[in-house]
């Protein structure tokens, strides 16, 4: 694969890169990847690391283009000032872009994989990052602002600005392990539960953690009026919701015997994290 540190021609533009690519995360969409592959195919997957890695730039995009002032307008993200305050909105912008294209390179370039495994995969990430997924997910949390919407309403929107990116993050690790038919709609039940309980979590952080916790500004939501599940069910109703969802999906693991504890593991921190 090409060195991250020497891909663009522009010394400001890879520099923004260095510096987007180099904050600290928990990358827990790729972890997830790489341990459903291996609890699938039963032995580590060199496709699933890169394949993993290809969602983590997805992710940073998201991220990118989220703390933008036309989006969430958030000068902090993972510790340190956002992208577009670091730089510039132009080249927060077209880091962006190039990040979401630089993915689809890394996984047309994963070893191991058939045509059609990778058309699968390229087909999954681009259904869950689209007008479908985390883009379409994000025009419908704009449009939810300072007003009151249903649950099934911000059940839609966090599915998809949210959850499509960790159902797919699950999916590429199944497809990567050539998971059969049964194996793969027990692995999206559980990628929806999960999807949607992290967001709720989410939600929860938002009014209990402090920004230096997060890493990012806390409290937004209620500055902004979202509608949140926290603002729907109170924060301790959430906390049970977001337990509840966490059990149903680990129930879909079942099959998997002892094979899906680091699955399970990494399930149970994005639900349990304090930031």
């Amino acid at each position: 694969m090409p060195s991250m540190t020497s891909i663009c021609d522009d010394p400001r533009l890879q520099s923004a890169l260095n510096y987007a690519l180099a904050s600290p995360g928990k990358k827990l969409r790729s972890r997830i990847c790489i341990t459903t592959a291996e609890m699938v195919a039963g032995q580590p997957l060199a496709a699933a690391e890169v394949v993993g890695q290809a969602i983590e730039f997805l992710h940073t995009y998201s991220l990118i283009h989220d703390d933008l002032p036309a989006m969430d307008d958030d000068d902090l993200r993972r510790g340190k000032p956002s992208l577009h305050v670091a730089y510039d909105e132009a080249t927060a912008i077209l880091v962006g872009d190039g990040l979401q294209a630089l993915a689809f390179g890394w996984v047309a370039e994963a070893p191991d994989l058939s045509a059609e495994q990778r058309l699968s995969i390229v087909q999954l990430l681009a259904t869950c990052v689209g007008f479908s997924g985390m883009v379409g997910g994000q025009a419908l949390d704009i449009a939810a602002e300072a007003r009151s919407v249903s649950l099934e309403e911000l059940k839609q929107i966090h599915a998809q600005k949210t959850g499509a990116l960790i159902e797919a993050s699950v999916g590429a690790g199944a497809i990567c392990a050539r998971a059969s038919d049964r194996q793969k709609a027990l692995l999206s039940q559980f990628a929806k539960q999960i999807g949607l309980a992290f967001q709720v979590m989410d939600d929860v952080l938002d009014v209990t953690a402090t920004s230096e916790e997060l890493g990012k500004t806390a409290g937004k939501d209620e500055a902004s009026e979202k509608s949140t599940y926290v603002a729907e069910l109170g924060v301790e109703g959430a906390r049970v919701f977001a337990t509840e969802l966490l059990d149903d999906a680990l129930h879909c693991l079942d099959i998997f015997g002892d094979a899906a504890k680091p699955v399970a593991e990494i399930a149970t921190l994005m639900v349990n994290r304090k930031s």
